[in-house]
């Protein structure tokens, strides 16, 4: 078996979605026989005490990196400050992470097989192929989301100049590493179409832990807690930020005012301050901000809702594909989502018959969804059982892990 490196920004202790996603991944190439060391930061989204008393970091190197272990494999974290908002800021934390990566895996990593990086940033591209020079070991980059095409759509990246070297940095990354893997077949063609060959471009979607997630019934202790059970609840339970279509969940709530709908809204991010405000200017009674919740708890709170949502602005619903669809849908809830009627993520939900689409920042079409989803209640539990047969079947972490077994067992010729 082989020596398998995964070098991701985030990874457990941390609270967000990519970190459970790369450690689950971790554990489960572990389980197929890899010896797995992970090169990563601190916790610095979403720190919960549980999670770090299970997994305690401890100081090495004067305080610029931090050393644990997760079922055994070895992780090391770069030390990074708490994930804050100003663009600038943030390249630099990313440039800081990559330089005292490279340090790291000079003076305390042996020699590995092969390289697994994945995005975002884009940047981590090159710092994989550079590992992989290092050891001779050819380098995976994990397309999650499509970058630079998502900060450029949302005005982060701006300026000629700055675009076209972030452009240029994405063709060599793609150029470099020995495979790029899409989560979406909708990232793979547009990757294919930018002139990388087809034979180094493989899609390997996100997967979800089905014995965590799992269905429960709506009466649970945090339906009880909050005072759901009585109503319709539409659920969005994750990052509060600049990829969510707000608006639309805020005309939503205005124009169901009148029906026994409530719109509770689990999580924390950089626009949290601004749709608490709005919520309360626009006095809507219906919309809870509830806060962050540590993982252990996302399972019921996602079974004490009727349906879920995942409400995308256009260019979130392009250039990202958003895991909670899996974990939504693995607790047996089925879900409204945000994308073109043509997008993957609209083919998987409808066709499978485990949700509903509609158009990215279309705030009538938003509110017609979750009305007849209201209307159609009765038909939702059938709905929500087709998803977590999907899940089960195609997005569970043992079948994903077997794939990326496959790619790795391919690149190294075992």
């Amino acid at each position: 078996m082989s020596r398998v490196l995964l070098h991701s920004l985030v990874f457990a202790p941390d609270g967000v979605s990519t970190a459970y996603i790369m450690a689950e991944l971790a554990i489960e190439l572990r389980r197929l026989g890899h010896q797995v060391t992970v090169l990563t930061s601190t916790p610095h989204y979403n720190v919960g005490g549980a999670a770090l008393a299970r997994q305690a970091l401890r100081r090495r190197a004067f305080g610029l990196w931090y050393r644990s272990d997760l079922d055994g494999i070895p992780v090391w974290h770069v030390t990074l400050p708490p994930k804050g908002e100003r663009v600038w800021i943030r390249v630099f934390d990313f440039l800081r992470f990559h330089a005292v990566s490279l340090l790291i895996s000079l003076r305390s990593i042996g020699h590995q097989d092969v390289v697994i990086s994945t995005s975002p940033p884009l940047s981590i591209g090159l710092l994989s192929w550079l590992l992989g020079v290092r050891w001779r070991a050819p380098s995976i980059y994990k397309v999650a989301e499509l970058y630079p095409d998502l900060a450029i759509r949302q005005g982060v990246l701006r300026g000629r100049l700055a675009i076209g070297l972030a452009k240029a940095l994405e063709r060599f990354v793609y150029a470099k590493n020995a495979m790029i893997v899409t989560i979406a077949d909708e990232f793979r063609s547009t990757i294919r179409n930018r002139g990388v060959p087809g034979h180094k471009v493989r899609t390997i979607p996100d997967c979800v832990d089905v014995e965590v997630y799992r269905p429960l019934p709506k009466r649970n202790q945090f339906s009880v807690e909050h005072g759901l059970l009585d109503d319709f609840v539409v659920l969005y339970g994750g990052n509060i930020g600049f990829f969510q279509d707000w608006d639309s969940v805020l005309y939503a709530a205005q124009e169901l005012a009148h029906l026994p709908i409530h719109f509770i809204i689990v999580g924390d991010g950089g626009r949290r301050a601004w749709l608490a405000g709005e919520v309360e200017r626009r006095g809507l009674l219906n919309v809870r901000l509830l806060g962050y919740q540590p993982r252990d708890r996302m399972p019921e709170i996602n079974a004490s809702c009727d349906i879920a949502m995942i409400p995308l602005t256009v260019s979130g619903a392009k250039d990202g594909f958003p895991s909670k669809v899996y974990s939504n849908l693995a607790c047996g809830r089925p879900v409204i989502v945000s994308a073109s009627e043509t997008s993957e993520m609209a083919a998987l939900v409808t066709g499978a018959g485990c949700g509903r689409a509609v158009p990215p920042e279309d705030g009538p079409a938003f509110a017609e969804a979750v009305r007849k989803a209201y209307e159609e209640r009765e038909q939702l539990s059938d709905e929500g059982h087709r998803g977590r047969v999907l899940v089960e079947r195609d997005y569970s972490k043992e079948s994903v892990a077997k794939r990326y077994d496959a790619v790795v067992r391919e690149l190294t010729h075992q």
